[in-house]
C-alpha cells in the first residue's frame, strides 16, 4: 500500500547537492491500470499501481538491465527522465523531490509518503512546497508521460 502527498514546487530548496540524488528514467507500458518500468541509477524496477489518488495499491518486481531495455521499446508515450533527492525531514518523512528534464522541465514535484493515512491528513508541508495536488491526476506520472 502506498499512502502519498504530492506538492508542485514553489521554489528549490537551497543546496540540493547535499542530498542523495537518483537519476530515474520510466516510462508505461499500460496506463489503465499503471503498469510501469523504471531505472532508478543501476536498479530496474516493474511496478503495477492500483487505482487511487492519496492511497493505493502497488507492486513491485525487480528486473534486470536487459528486460529494461527490451521493455522500454513498448512503452506508450514519453519516457519521464528526472532526478530525484531524498531530503529528509523530521521527524520520520522523506521527501522526494523530483526535478523532471527534457520536454517536462521545469516541472518540480514534491512527495511525502506515510504509514497511514491519518499522518497524510495531519501533514504540514515546509513553506518551500506550492500548491497540494495529491487528489488531481493531472500530476500522476502515467498522465505526465500522455501529454503531448
Amino acid at each position: 500500500m502506498e499512502i502519498e502527498r504530492k506538492y508542485l514546487v514553489k521554489t528549490l530548496p537551497d543546496h540540493l547537492e547535499q542530498y542523495a540524488c537518483k537519476v530515474i528514467e520510466q516510462g508505461y507500458l499500460n496506463t489503465n491500470p499503471v503498469v510501469r518500468i523504471r531505472r532508478s541509477n543501476d536498479d530496474y524496477i516493474l511496478t503495477c499501481k492500483g487505482k487511487g489518488m492519496m492511497v493505493r495499491e502497488e507492486y513491485n518486481l525487480p528486473l534486470n538491465e536487459e528486460a529494461f531495455l527490451h521493455l522500454k521499446e513498448k512503452i506508450d508515450g514519453r519516457l519521464i527522465q528526472k532526478r530525484r533527492y531524498l531530503i529528509p525531514l523530521a521527524p520520520k518523512y522523506t521527501i522526494e523531490l523530483d526535478v523532471f528534464e527534457g520536454d517536462l522541465a521545469p516541472l518540480q514535484l514534491a512527495e511525502v509518503e506515510f504509514e497511514t493515512e491519518e499522518e497524510a491528513n495531519n501533514f504540514t508541508p515546509p513553506e518551500w512546497f506550492g500548491e497540494d495536488v495529491t487528489f488531481s491526476g493531472k500530476y500522476h506520472n502515467s498522465q505526465l508521460s500522455k501529454l503531448p
